[in-house]
């Protein structure tokens, strides 16, 4: 039986969501079935070590996604592949203008965040009355399914639902040595929170809630870089917040969840967000802002967490009080996020997805 052969197409493989997601499907994808290949607009990023040594990186050496284009579509008419995956939305939405000149090749594209909320410039905005080309779409999570149906057009029948993956060896790895960072003060609680330094990621509000914690032995730990590192750092000083603790972008996050007493996601919007899943793969609980991307299908609540409107900055303050004033069930929030986003779990889905469209 011949092979399927398959592209991945992302940026890079720098240490973000999408990349750490098609970098599992390529690595764990049948070989019995599957030769995958991953092409990157630059080959750099911490995940390329992860990257098994029997998938291929192409590497098509354009720093620009505007300027991409014409070199994948010339890889891809030169590779003649049987599916092309592309990984990454501003690239997934040029793609679908070109879909049709390829009959012989099925297009699938996972979206990364809900669409309407993450796409404000027109000129991309524009590619999505192309989306429709696609043979198939994975969203993430109902809010992405929902969004992409009723505000773009999509078919509901080219769009399959599957939630992101949570690697426990790649994190039990991570976490066979590490110990508590030193930063965690013995005599504090100590509140961890990851992500892009955006305004996507609501830091800001965050800043807001913990300006009302600032007389309680609460440390919050924001783990990230991003171009709103300086308005953050600015508005914390401002705000004289010393229980605030900027901490760049760390090679190893794990060690901070792990320890950690409370995490925080205080996003406006999500796609679905894998740091959540982690955090609840780490054993700790997390008070989550209730904002569009696959929340409540990830929180159970009062198990691995709660939901509450980060908006209301002094109900979230209490909130964060009150979850660090319980006693939580590490091995059952473990559970929660095992019995339902393990590995291989997602990646069945993902493989049944990719052999069904191989077929079609």
């Amino acid at each position: 039986m011949k092979k399927i052969s398959i592209i991945f197409i992302l940026p890079d493989l720098e240490t973000g969501g999408a990349e750490r997601i098609v970098t599992t499907v390529a690595n764990h994808l049948s070989r019995d079935l599957f030769e995958p290949k991953i092409l990157l607009l630059r080959k750099e990023g911490g995940y390329l070590d992860l990257v098994k040594k029997d998938v291929e990186i192409i590497d098509i050496k354009t720093p620009r996604i505007r300027h991409s284009l014409k070199p994948i579509l010339k890889e891809i008419y030169r590779r003649r592949p049987d599916i092309v995956f592309s990984g990454f939305g501003e690239v997934n939405a040029y793609l679908s203008l070109f879909i049709k000149i390829f009959p012989k090749v099925k297009f699938i594209a996972r979206e990364t965040n809900v669409v309407s909320e993450h796409i404000q410039r027109k000129e991309i905005r524009f590619f999505y009355n192309f989306y429709n080309n696609y043979h198939q779409i994975i969203a993430q999570s109902n809010d992405m399914r929902h969004d992409l149906i009723d505000n773009f057009g999509i078919s509901r029948d080219k769009i399959v639902k599957i939630n992101n993956p949570v690697d426990f060896e790649f994190i039990d790895d991570k976490l066979a040595f590490s110990e508590k960072p030193s930063c965690f003060k013995y005599n504090y609680k100590n509140v961890v929170a990851i992500g892009n330094l955006s305004a996507r990621k609501g830091f800001d509000n965050l800043l807001k809630v913990f300006s009302r914690l600032d007389n309680e032995n609460i440390l919050l730990h924001i783990l990230g870089d991003g171009k709103d590192r300086e308005v953050l750092h600015q508005m914390k000083e401002f705000m004289g917040l010393k229980n605030v603790i900027f901490h760049g972008r760390q090679d190893n996050p794990y060690k901070f969840l792990k320890y950690a007493d409370l995490f925080v996601l205080s996003s406006r919007y999500e796609g679905f967000p894998n740091v959540l899943l982690e955090a609840g793969a780490c054993g700790t609980y997390a008070l989550v802002n209730n904002c569009p991307g696959g929340i409540n299908e990830i929180i159970q609540e009062s198990v691995n967490g709660e939901i509450c409107d980060i908006s209301n900055h002094d109900e979230f303050a209490q909130r964060i009080i009150q979850a660090l004033q319980t006693d939580h069930n590490h091995e059952a929030i473990q559970r929660s996020i095992r019995s339902r986003f393990s590995k291989h779990i997602i990646l069945d889905q993902y493989e049944k997805a990719l052999l069904d469209l191989a077929r079609k």
